[in-house]
């Protein structure tokens, strides 16, 4: 169990926030746009709507069973280990997916300013991803009120952003609202869960709370609306400030502060943008090197390659570059990242179902998991390689199971003749 600090109403609703709120912000709009147009704000209402009942049932998860294992303590509480394990190979195999997007975001940025294109993207995504990886292998963590700060700042920067934009706003900028049917507004949800990911943390984060049952639901409410609001208002002015072209924007932040303020502003979001994917993918390799490792402690993975931090990071890493490697399209890498996001927010609501008490918590449960499918199959091909990964978790530990059964009779063996 996990040890309660005190955790008031307000520093959880700071904290959640700040799991929430990513550097896939400075880039989603305009990946959104690309997908649906100006319709892609009804994507972006969807998702913050679900967001009520998606937090709301890690809330209730982690007020009943205050735990900072989160989804994966759920999934073995309801289906077992095999499918706790399936949770930790999506969020774990997920880094070496996600950093090369997270990289690729502010790569745009330096890349506006910079000039180079793709190459000045890809020595971006090599010195941000080095510097992580270097900073964990000596010990150097950012720690969480540090970025806790990253996520002040971005929050920050999305305000000035709204304020200095909104005068440039035009309604005929909504038109043609659906350039590409309503079944971009499909597509352009799916690589939304991007922006969403983090309310699992809600219920890892339930057990510091100085009073669970009550303070818990109180920070999701707070967080939900704090959330809700920022997204909603940065994707309303940038469809309405800049129009058909942030479809095809790199770097839409600064092109809105561009309009908006003038001056060096695009310099400048670079840089806020560099520092803020840093504290990400410095996170994203902290928590990877210990889950890997935890999970080959486990007999999930296998020990030769992910038995301690140190060898798990340099997987991350090297996987890392092979998947910036790879010729895939930003938005298909970020639905590959966003399908084993949703896969995990399947099983944890389906363990919520399981394990919640009948009434008014199971019932929201219900149409968080009902939405969750829902995105997976709008999550389109890329979401097989998520339930390929968790079906590699299960069939894996099958394998290794009965390649130890023997070795456990044969030493019982050996102490009987002894």
């Amino acid at each position: 169990m996990t040890t309660r600090t005190g955790l008031s109403v307000s520093q959880g609703a700071a904290l959640s926030v700040g799991a929430v709120l990513g550097t896939g912000l400075i880039s989603m709009p305009a990946l959104a746009a690309e997908a649906a147009g100006p319709a892609s704000l009804v994507a972006w209402l969807a998702l913050i709507l679900l967001s009520a009942p998606l937090a709301w049932t890690f809330a209730a998860l982690g007020a009943r069973y205050p735990d900072g294992g989160g989804v994966s303590t759920y999934a073995r509480m309801a289906f077992g280990p095999r499918v706790a394990a399936a949770v930790g190979w999506c969020f774990y195999f997920a880094v070496p997916l996600g950093a090369p997007v997270a990289a690729a975001f502010t790569g745009g940025y330096v890349a506006d300013v910079l000039g180079g294109g793709r190459t000045t993207e890809f020595v971006t995504f090599l010195a941000i991803i080095g510097t992580a990886y270097g900073m964990n292998w000596f010990g150097l963590r950012i720690s969480g009120r540090v970025q806790l700060v990253l996520s002040a700042c971005l929050a920050a920067l999305l305000v000035v952003t709204v304020v200095a934009a909104l005068p440039h706003a035009r309604w005929e900028n909504l038109q043609p609202f659906a350039p590409h049917g309503w079944t971009g507004i499909g597509a352009a949800a799916a690589i939304l869960v991007w922006g969403f990911a983090g309310w699992e943390a809600l219920s890892s984060l339930s057990g510091e709370y100085r009073n669970p049952q009550r303070d818990v639901p109180r920070a999701t409410l707070i967080a939900v609306a704090v959330v809700g609001v920022l997204y909603l208002a940065v994707a309303a002015v940038s469809v309405l400030a800049l129009g058909p072209a942030l479809a095809g924007s790199r770097a839409p932040l600064a092109d809105l502060l561009a309009i908006g303020v003038g001056g060096p502003v695009r310099a400048i979001t670079a840089v806020v943008a560099v520092v803020l994917t840093l504290g990400a993918v410095n996170a994203y390799f902290a928590g990877g090197s210990r889950l890997g490792a935890a999970l080959a402690g486990e007999g999930a993975l296998p020990g030769r390659v992910f038995g301690s931090q140190r060898k798990s990071m340099t997987f991350i890493l090297v996987a890392s570059v092979v998947s910036a490697l790879l010729p895939l399209g930003l938005h298909t890498a970020a639905l590959l990242v966003t399908g084993c996001f949703t896969l995990v927010y399947v099983i944890g609501t389906a363990a919520a179902l399981r394990l919640l008490p009948a009434g008014w918590s199971r019932v929201v449960a219900g149409v968080a998991f009902l939405a969750v499918v829902a995105l997976l199959w709008l999550n389109g091909w890329p979401a097989l390689l998520s339930l390929a990964i968790a079906a590699g978790a299960v069939i894996y530990q099958q394998v290794s199971s009965r390649s130890r059964a023997p070795v456990v009779a044969d030493s019982e063996e050996t102490c009987q003749v002894g």
